[in-house]
């Protein structure tokens, strides 16, 4: 209630206090600090998850390369490099949002991550496109294969990996997402100032990493 109370009382700069300091920190630069590896910690597991997922990819790439590089020819490289350019430039501008956080100029800091999350939905409507395409196609993972025009073997093995690794991404997207709308909200309601920003700073190291991810998924599915 009292922290409540407080947030309705803007700092002369224009700026909500920031939140009570947990009691077991001496100040806010080693509380922002443990928050800083404690996001880089979680995002070496997930670093660990893409490397499975990476592996899969090369090991029955090994055993079915011709499989492999007729299906990569039946995908979208026009739309693949479009939801490339959107990730990348929501980077840029998440990046810009950090920036602009952390200099109390939450507004700026609002609009770039409204547009951030915009790009973010535009990816996934795209994706959305390319996964009617396929099924369309019947160029599906497994016993529901039946895509005539890939036809050595091993076709269903490619779309297994295909959908499993483009949909955990996308699920990746989605938090992401998730996470810049709440700190969006929390930047209109003027909570970030030099003093406080580690929110907003976690959340985009997180949309960097989904974006990272993707760097990689692009050219091993599209364009090897």
């Amino acid at each position: 209630m009292q922290h409540s109370a407080a947030a309705q009382q803007l700092t002369p700069e224009g700026w909500l206090p920031p939140p009570p300091l947990p009691h077991h920190y001496d100040d806010r630069v080693s509380h922002a600090n443990a928050v800083r590896f404690g996001m880089w910690l979680f995002l070496g597991t997930e670093v660990l998850l893409f490397a499975g997922v990476f592996t899969g990819y090369f090991t029955f790439r090994a055993y079915f390369p011709e499989a492999f590089d007729q299906a990569a020819r039946h995908l979208s490289l026009f739309l693949g490099t479009l939801n490339t350019f959107l990730l990348l430039t929501s980077s840029l501008t998440v990046a810009l949002a950090h920036h602009n956080a952390e200099r109390g100029k939450n507004h700026n800091a609002f609009w770039l991550l409204v547009v951030s999350v915009l790009m973010g939905g535009g990816f996934l409507v795209i994706k959305g496109i390319e996964y009617h395409e396929k099924f369309v196609e019947h160029a599906l993972p497994g016993k529901f294969f039946n895509f005539a025009e890939i036809t050595a073997p091993g076709g269903p093995v490619f779309y297994v990996v295909y959908f499993f690794a483009t949909g955990l991404h996308a699920l990746h997207v989605i938090v992401g997402m998730s996470l810049l709308t709440w700190v969006a909200v929390r930047a209109w309601r003027k909570e970030f100032s030099p003093t406080y920003y580690a929110p907003l700073e976690n959340a985009g190291l997180y949309w960097h990493l989904v974006d990272l991810v993707w760097i990689f998924l692009y050219p091993l599915l599209y364009l090897v």
